[in-house]
Order: structure tokens, then C-alpha cells, then sequence
């Protein structure tokens, strides 16, 4: 099963409407992510493409995806699939997979840093979908 999360009425529609259970979740909040994770294996931080002010764009895939990288340590989750492409400034989401990168490596977390390009949808679908199959295989 898949779980997506949105912070929009809209976005929960799409996600229920693809994968069929959606969350209300504000990644700028964690605390309202973090419910969201219950009975997950695999949590995907795909923000490539997120959009809004820089600076909150910037903590998306730096400070609130660090905080939530440590979080993680204390549930479920298994591991972490990073989307390090979109239309993000390539250095943001760079700085993003050095904190997915440092985590593996300090809490010996499995994870996967995807630079596969969200266009065309299916080679980013596939490209997904791999790396989640990695970190539950590792």
C-alpha cells in the first residue's frame, strides 16, 4: 500500500485518486507528518518540485529534512527515498542528498537519493519505484 500526503484539498483528491489512502501533512510542520508515518516501510521525501518562498523551499530539503531524518531513527520507517531532481535549484537539492547521504551513514539507514527527472513520468515513475524496492531489499 501507498500513502501520500498533501497539505491541500486538491492534492489529497489526486494522491486518492492514484494510490488510493491520503494524509493531511505539512512538511513545514513535522508534527504533522510524523502520524503519517505509522505502518510505513518506506518514506519518500519528494520535494523536487516543490514551490513557494526559497528560504522555506531551501529548509524543505535542508533543517526540516535533517529534523526529519533524525526523527526517523525512533520509528517503523526502514528507510528514506530523496527526490534530488525537479525544478528545485540543483544546489538545494544537492544539499539535500549530502543530509540523506550523512544520515545512511550515521544511523546506518538504508536510503536512496533519485536524480531521475520528474518528466518524462515514467522514467521518474520507474526510477521511484526502484529505489524504493532498493532500501526495502538493503
Amino acid at each position: 500500500m501507498v500513502r501520500g500526503t498533501s497539505r491541500r484539498p486538491a492534492g489529497l483528491e489526486a494522491i486518492e485518486a492514484v494510490c488510493g489512502e491520503a494524509a493531511t501533512a505539512d512538511p513545514d510542520r513535522l508534527g504533522t507528518v510524523l502520524p503519517a508515518l505509522a505502518g510505513v516501510s518506506v518514506a519518500c521525501w519528494l520535494m523536487g518540485s516543490a514551490t513557494g518562498p526559497p528560504e522555506l523551499v531551501g529548509a524543505l530539503h535542508g533543517a526540516r529534512l535533517q529534523s526529519l531524518l533524525v526523527k526517523l531513527v525512533d520509528t517503523q520507517v526502514r528507510g528514506l527515498v530523496y527526490e534530488a531532481a525537479g525544478t528545485v535549484p540543483a544546489e538545494v537539492l544537492a544539499e539535500g542528498g549530502v543530509a540523506v547521504r550523512r544520515a545512511a551513514a550515521t544511523y546506518r539507514m538504508p536510503v536512496s537519493v533519485v536524480e531521475q527527472s520528474p518528466q518524462p513520468r515514467d522514467l521518474w515513475r520507474a526510477a521511484m519505484l526502484a529505489a524504493v524496492d532498493e532500501v526495502l531489499a538493503a
